[in-house]
């Protein structure tokens, strides 16, 4: 049973000895936790008391062969991905050496090195191409992945002009929002104000309708005045010519009565005219007053603590309380519902309005324009810098682009030239794995033609265990020779390549000057053949 279990582990092993004398050696390479809790005496009694020890054994070596069977056919390799490992690069390499392994302990033990590596060889170039194959799948995530960079930088400078906009719609709204809040305050001071009118005209009201109750408590004393006299009449014994006399007197009374009646209606109706008009001319009074407010407003002309107000009080107001002003006679008006301070002569302006609009607002306009005008200009003028500072950063933006376009080339390259190394560095890797190969296939020649002691088994494997360890450290130091060794090889073609350029350069030189010295010659011959001649 521990020899089918070690099979499923390691198919290629022959069992040439005893158990008792194989058992201890396999389980110490397989490092085993309780090793040493077994000798060999158990081994040769295994039905004994001891039988609990080696089932533990048994289905720890089972556990054993199901994990490598089970990261053969790659059951673990999901749970990998999902914690961010990649065992992909060491997959390849134990299906490498698994198969490399295989191969090379079915081979024929006099077979020579150069056969046994032609026959590795397969192995070796499937490693090869998965690699290759590997190399190119992570090649196209990362052009994936640099695409999605890309998509997600666009996407972020998307969203940073959007957030800009939106902050410029949020400062606007702002602005309207305080200015609303403003035109709020001022309407609220407006209904105030059209409260106390309304409370002002009830209560003119009011008095009409007393003053009207009066004029019907009057007539109706008249007419008890007329029934008492006309009985009194009647007990004196008046004649019928005196009353005819008295009724034409009072015919003649009622129409002089009656036509000071009509002209008293149609004066009362020319004065209510006069004073619906007036009443008019008022509330336009107050709409432009209003207006006017609204627009200094805008302008920051009101209230004093404005910027263009300059600590002044330019806000209008119509002060419609005739009853406490005076007219031009001086004497106050009786009638508080009287649009006039008195029955000849009206309000001037400065009596309505409590800012003389003419000399102090007039004169106020022409400085404002031109202050305005002045700010507009230095505006003007810190909007031209700003557009100019916009622009140099938008160079400068541009610029950090294009070093950025350079830098994300040089690390491509850089990129490249890793790979590059990396397969180097992985070709070396191999070359030093197949020479330990052959340390281990000497090393087993060696253990199958001993015949000695298990004491000396065991210092043997560890003697071996060390000279691997220090093949291992050899070869690290063997290839970290061949790269001194490149790099100087490098060295010297570069530097060759130099002497050659630089002995090319001097042969030039050389063949100019003979053949400038030839020409001369040349020359100076038929100088001497032409003067002969």
């Amino acid at each position: 049973m521990f020899q089918w279990l070690y099979h499923r582990i390691d198919p290629g092993h022959k069992f040439l000895k005893n158990i008792d004398q194989e058992v201890p050696p396999i389980l110490k390479q397989l490092r085993y936790p309780f090793e040493r809790s077994i000798t060999k005496s158990q081994l040769a009694a295994v039905g004994g008391q001891n039988w609990s020890t080696f089932l533990g054994l048994l289905h720890w070596m089972m556990q054993l062969a199901q994990m490598l069977e089970g990261y053969t056919a790659g059951k673990y390799d999901e749970a990998c991905m999902e914690a961010g490992v990649d065992v992909s690069a060491d997959k390849i390499m134990f299906d490498f050496l698994t198969n490399a392994y295989r191969e090379f302990l079915s081979l024929d033990e006099e077979m020579n090195d150069e056969d046994a590596e032609r026959a590795l060889a397969p192995h070796v170039e499937a490693m090869a191409t998965a690699f290759e194959h590997s190399r190119s799948r992570y090649a196209s995530e990362l052009e994936m992945l640099e695409a999605e960079n890309a998509r997600l930088l666009e996407e972020i400078e998307d969203e940073e002009k959007l957030m800009a906009d939106h902050a410029a719609v949020l400062e606007t709204l702002d602005d309207h929002y305080k200015i609303l809040d403003e035109d709020r305050i001022y309407l609220e001071e407006f209904s105030g104000q059209a409260t106390q009118k309304m409370r002002k005209y009830e209560a003119r009201n009011q008095v009409l309708q007393e003053e009207l109750d009066k004029l019907d408590e009057e007539v109706k004393e008249a007419r008890e005045e007329r029934d008492g006299l006309q009985r009194a009449v009647e007990a004196q014994g008046i004649s019928m010519q005196d009353i005819d006399r008295m009724t034409a007197e009072r015919e003649r009374l009622q129409e002089g009565i009656d036509s000071a009646m009509q002209r008293l209606d149609e004066a009362q109706t020319k004065v209510g005219e006069r004073e619906g008009e007036a009443g008019r001319k008022l509330d336009e009074v107050e709409r432009m007053v209003d207006k006017c407010n609204n627009l200094a407003y805008q302008i920051a002309l009101i209230p004093e603590t404005a910027a263009n107000a300059k600590g002044q009080d330019y806000e209008l107001q119509v002060m419609d309380d005739s009853g406490s002003l005076k007219g031009s006679g001086g004497t106050p008006s009786s009638s508080a519902e009287r649009p006039l301070a008195d029955a000849t002569t009206g309000y001037k302006p400065g009596d309505i309005i409590n800012l003389d609009v003419i000399d102090r607002l007039r004169s106020r306009c022409p400085e404002l324009r031109k202050e305005i005008s002045k700010r507009r200009g230095a505006a003007m003028v810190d909007m031209m810098k700003d557009h100019e500072l916009l622009e140099g950063i938008k160079e400068a933006i541009e610029d950090k682009g294009s070093e950025v376009e350079a830098l994300k080339h040089r690390v491509r390259a850089a990129q490249e030239e890793y790979e590059k190394t990396k397969e180097v560095t992985t070709a070396h890797k191999m070359a030093s794995d197949a020479q330990i190969e052959k340390m281990e296939k000497e090393i087993s020649r060696m253990r199958a033609g001993l015949s000695e002691s298990v004491q000396l088994m065991e210092q043997r494997e560890i003697n071996t265990t060390i000279e691997y360890e220090q093949m291992v450290l050899r070869a690290s130091s063997l290839r970290e020779e061949l790269h001194t060794e490149i790099a100087r090889i490098l060295n010297d073609v570069i530097m060759f390549k130099t002497h050659i350029q630089e002995s090319l350069h001097e042969y030039e030189s050389f063949v100019a000057d003979v053949l400038e010295k030839e020409l001369g010659v040349e020359e100076a011959k038929e100088d001497t053949q032409t003067m002969q001649h």
